[in-house]
């Protein structure tokens, strides 16, 4: 059983950063892609960024591009999320995800696609 577990998160004003850190257990971590998510109350969850197995290959949501930095390390199981610039419409709860069904250069953005899924952080920007 994989298990994630987010940190990081909290409250920030905005134009500020937090980094988001999510480790990994139970499957060897570098046989995933790892996808960062967020969702508002009453909206649906929302693809945020994702990074392949291999670290070489990023994805960002368009309203992130330029703000926020993926980046992965395989020798400690952990993805890390740099959120920069922040915005009030950036608060949500951030949760990771990982998918195994992946080759090691391919990044989905579609929830479903994810197998495994942390408890999420909440991220709130004060404007």
């Amino acid at each position: 059983q994989v298990q994630l577990v987010e940190s990081g998160g909290g409250l920030v004003q905005a134009g500020g950063s937090l980094r988001l850190s999510c480790a990994a257990s139970g499957r060897t971590f570098s046989d995933a892609a790892l996808g960062w998510f967020r969702q508002v109350p009453g909206k649906e969850r929302e693809f945020v960024a994702a990074i392949s197995r291999s670290g070489s290959r990023t994805r960002d949501a368009d309203s992130m591009k330029g703000r926020f930095i993926n980046s992965r390390d395989n020798t400690e199981n952990t993805v890390y999320l740099q959120m920069n610039s922040l915005k009030s419409e950036d608060t949500a709860v951030y949760y990771c995800a990982a998918d195994f069904n992946v080759n090691m250069y391919v990044i989905q953005t579609a929830s479903p696609a994810y197998d495994y899924w942390g408890q999420g952080t909440q991220v709130t920007v004060s404007s």
